[in-house]
Parts: C-alpha cells; sequence; structure tokens
C-alpha cells in the first residue's frame, strides 16, 4: 500500500511542477498574442494603436494584475475548467475547440495506438517462443524492412495507391462534403471511410518497436530457472509462455507504452496534417501557425495530464505484476 500511496503523491506533485511550468513558459516567450493579433490585421509595417490592442486584450480576456496574481487566477480557472477564448477561433471558446477535435484523435490516435501494442506485444511473444522457426524469422525480418522504411513515403504510398490509383478511399478529412453530419450508419461508415489511410498508416509502423522489445524480453525470461521449472513440472506450455514468461516480459514495455504517449501528439501533427484529419494534432498546427497562445497553453496542458496519467497507470500495474517491486519501494 505504502507503494501505490508515494506513486499517487509523487504523481499530485508532478502535475502541480507541470501546470506551474504551462504556466510560466508562455509569459516568458517575447511578444504579446493581442499586438500579434492587430499587427496581422494591420500589416506589418504599420504602427499599433494601443486602443486596439487594449480592445483585443479584453475581448480575449486577457488577465491583468502582476504575475502572481495571474497564477492564481490561472489555476482558479483550471479548478473551473475555464481556458480562455481561442484567438484563431473567436468566439469560440478553448474548449469547444478541443471538444470538437478531441473525439477525432481518441477514436483515430487512441485505438491504434493501443492496438498497436496489443497486437505487437502478441506477437513478439508468439516469435520469441517459436524462436529461429520461420515465423520468427519472417516477423523478425519483415518488421526490420518496414522499420528502415521513412514514415511519410508509406503514408503518401497508400494515398497514391488506394486513393488516387484504385480510387478506393478517401484521400483525407474527417467525412465527406457532402455529407448531412446526421448520425447513423450511413454517417459512421462514412468516418470509417475517412479513417482507413490515417489508422493503417499508424498501425504499420507502431508494433515494431513492441515486437521487438516483447520478443527479446521474453526470450530472457524464457531461460530463467523458474520457466525451465515450470516446465519440468509438466505444466502446459501455453500457461508457461502467458503466465510465467509473458507476464515478466511485457513489463519493459507497458513503461516504454505509458512514456511514448507524450509523442504521440507530435506524431499526430503529421498524421492529422498530411491527411488533413480533424483532430488534436490538426488544431495544434492551426495554433501555433496563428499564435493562438491559449488554445496552444491548453493543447500543452492536456497532453501533459495525459502521459503522466499514464505513468501513474504504468506505476500501479508495474506494483501489481510483479510484487517484487512493492517489497523493494517499502525497503
Amino acid at each position: 500500500m505504502r507503494y501505490f500511496i508515494r506513486r499517487i503523491l509523487f504523481f499530485l506533485l508532478t502535475l502541480w511542477a507541470a501546470i506551474t511550468l504551462n504556466f510560466f513558459i508562455p509569459r516568458l516567450q517575447p511578444g504579446d498574442p493581442a499586438e500579434a493579433i492587430v499587427r496581422k490585421i494591420a500589416g506589418q509595417n504599420r504602427a499599433i494603436d494601443p486602443a486596439q490592442v487594449a480592445a483585443i486584450r479584453a475581448m480575449l480576456g486577457t488577465p491583468d494584475g502582476n504575475l502572481f496574481q495571474q497564477y492564481v487566477d490561472y489555476l482558479g480557472n483550471l479548478v473551473r475548467g475555464e481556458f480562455g477564448v481561442s484567438s484563431s477561433y473567436f468566439p469560440y471558446t478553448v474548449m469547444e475547440m478541443i471538444g470538437q477535435a478531441i473525439l477525432w484523435t481518441i477514436a483515430l490516435a487512441g485505438v491504434t495506438q493501443v492496438l498497436g501494442f496489443i497486437i505487437g506485444t502478441l506477437l513478439g511473444a508468439f516469435a520469441a517462443w517459436r524462436r529461429n522457426t520461420a515465423f520468427d524469422s519472417i516477423v523478425s525480418l519483415g518488421l526490420t524492412f518496414l522499420g528502415t522504411l521513412p514514415y511519410y513515403g508509406i503514408a503518401m504510398l497508400m494515398i497514391y495507391v488506394f486513393a488516387f490509383k484504385l480510387n478506393w478511399l478517401p484521400m483525407g478529412g474527417g467525412f465527406s462534403q457532402t455529407s448531412t453530419r446526421e448520425y447513423g450508419w450511413e454517417y459512421t461508415g462514412d468516418i470509417l471511410r475517412h479513417a482507413i489511410l490515417p489508422a493503417l498508416s499508424i498501425l504499420l509502423t507502431a508494433p515494431i518497436g513492441w515486437v521487438m522489445g516483447m520478443r527479446n524480453n521474453m526470450i530472457q525470461t524464457l531461460g530463467e530457472d523458474y520457466t525451465r521449472l515450470a516446465l519440468a513440472k509438466g505444466l502446459s506450455p501455453w500457461k508457461v509462455a502467458l503466465r510465467y514468461s509473458a507476464r515478466n516480459a511485457i513489463m519493459p514495455n507497458v513503461t516504454g507504452f505509458a512514456i511514448s504517449l507524450g509523442g504521440i501528439l507530435g506524431g499526430l501533427v503529421f498524421v492529422e496534417g498530411l491527411f488533413n484529419y480533424p483532430g488534436m494534432g490538426r488544431l495544434l498546427f492551426e495554433a501555433v501557425g496563428n499564435r493562438d497562445y491559449p488554445l496552444m497553453q491548453t493543447i500543452f496542458l492536456f497532453t501533459t495530464v495525459g502521459v503522466l496519467l499514464a505513468n501513474l497507470i504504468a506505476d500501479l500495474m508495474y506494483g501489481w505484476l510483479d510484487p517484487r517491486v512493492r517489497k523493494g519501494e517499502g525497503t
């Protein structure tokens, strides 16, 4: 129990530090978002009217007062779920914009990343169990070849073959422009058709690391004494593989999966940009281009909180799967 309490307290401390950095870092950057908007409207070479800047600041709800007061107000707004107004999508709030994009990202990235992890882990475990066989060679060589191909090359090749030449799937977007967007089987099928190419481009590369990591870890655990003892006692080979060997071999993969979540958004900026997919990655790309600081700040905050939660879950699973971790923490 002490292990789990320490992990939760460490999570809360890290979360506070991340929120604090997320507040201060944008304010260390030179320039003012209100000035950037006025300059964009008026033109780079024209003088800026302070009254216009003040009006834009009031419109966006830019906080006044000293830095400490702003920090206190920022924490209060976080508790109330208020993240301000998007400067590039005014008058929509930041949460309205994120609310429109986050479900697309969860559906695309969440499902493909989890599927990639499960498929990669199972393939790696089976390849290790059947090591030095034809299956092991095909999996290892095939994934090594896929890993040498640039990601954007695979994605553009799929667009060329399946969308341009064969015309089986749409080139991009989340749904057809002619769609009525009324929920039902027709709209759901249209969304799924648009998601196939982005999802396949992720699924082709996502499992590579999990396969190789799980294969190497499991080969090592298969050589441990407890595995040999379980086989010598006459236990089922599948029971030994899954319950004794894979259970210990999967733990580094679980930690790696939690850490990798931090890089998902960076990859999504490219995926959703290439396929013009209406998710968080494309929203972040547009926010950076428009210097929409409230929107950027909130997306980074949500990403950080997501990564911290994933790491907390991984730590708790680690303690649950391996009693030695809990005992080591308690000594």
